[in-house]
């Protein structure tokens, strides 16, 4: 038996996990209802929170892509208007990807309700973890 951890830890650590899976859920669905899937709604949030604009490797990583896989993402988002490679770099290979108004607005009313719902859970998160 672990002498460390006791049963209140092993109830906190599930109810932990079981509240951010609730929390990636509720995620799936408003990325679902507002016409993108999740990795797309993800990919939106990476792009302007790195300053609105990043290249296609750079998200792969944060996507937890291959680059191949997320440029084909990106050639998605471009087609659902969501946004645009910008041109004029000095290396060609390196186009940055930007979000378009109507994917700003997209994120901007996604990103809403996602820190509403945070600010929903974070008393029961913030408990939970004080108990660890």
């Amino acid at each position: 038996m672990d002498e460390d951890l006791s049963d209140a830890h092993y109830e906190a650590l599930a109810s932990i996990r079981h509240e951010l899976r609730r929390f990636l859920h509720f995620s799936e669905q408003a990325a679902s209802s507002s016409g993108v899937t999740p990795q797309q709604h993800q990919a939106l949030l990476a792009i302007r929170a790195s300053g609105g604009a990043m290249l296609v490797g750079e998200l792969a990583e944060r996507l937890l892509l291959k680059p191949h896989s997320a440029s084909e993402h990106v050639d998605r988002l471009v087609k659902l208007g969501l946004v645009r490679r910008r041109t004029g770099t000095s290396d060609k290979r390196q186009v940055p990807i930007e979000l378009t108004t109507e994917g700003s607005a997209l994120l901007a009313s996604l990103s809403r309700v996602h820190r509403e719902e945070l600010r929903r859970i974070r008393p029961l998160l913030t408990q939970l973890i004080g108990t660890l």
